[in-house]
């Protein structure tokens, strides 16, 4: 199998846009220099488990006959297991087979809400998420959600066509 790099090039109009965004966040910056306090990233990632098993919790008694066994590094498994984090806030693995979709990501939405309130209450009533273009991110039921509970969104370029 072979993965071939796809170039992203952008359309003046994706260039307009990620510019009026840019110079948009920057004067929010300027204005209120508690901006980016207030801002918290959420984001999904694939990451890989490991045998956290040391040298030295793998040591077992043996006699001089038989080898030992070896243990030299940890090792990456062939599990793959989907994080969604939400930085300095909120961290989840979402459970083997299931899809973050509209429906699981509205779900995973109400504990970082909850635990804003619970531990940074000096943002509680004045913070915004930011996160990117995934489609379980903006689907209308997670916009409406994110709208009735009264949760900003930074904005976000459009993701270049490819």
């Amino acid at each position: 199998m072979c993965a071939k790099i796809i170039p992203k090039n952008l359309t003046t109009e994706q260039k307009d846009n990620r510019k009026d965004v840019c110079l948009h966040l920057l004067e929010r910056i300027q204005s209120d220099r508690n901006f980016l306090k207030n801002v918290i990233t959420g984001d999904e990632t694939w990451i890989f488990e490991y045998d956290p098993e040391t040298k030295k919790q793998s040591k077992e008694w043996h006699t001089s006959a038989p080898p030992r066994p070896k243990k030299a590094i940890m090792s990456k498994s062939k599990i793959k297991s989907i994080l969604i984090c939400f930085l300095t806030i909120h961290t989840e693995f979402v459970p083997q087979g299931q899809t973050v979709n509209q429906f699981y990501y509205r779900e995973v939405l109400k504990r970082p809400r909850k635990r804003v309130v619970r531990v940074r209450p000096n943002i509680a009533n004045n913070w915004m998420l930011h996160h990117d273009n995934a489609s379980c991110h903006m689907v209308i039921s997670v916009i409406e959600f994110l709208d009735k509970n009264g949760i900003p969104v930074d904005p976000q370029p459009h993701a270049p066509l490819i």
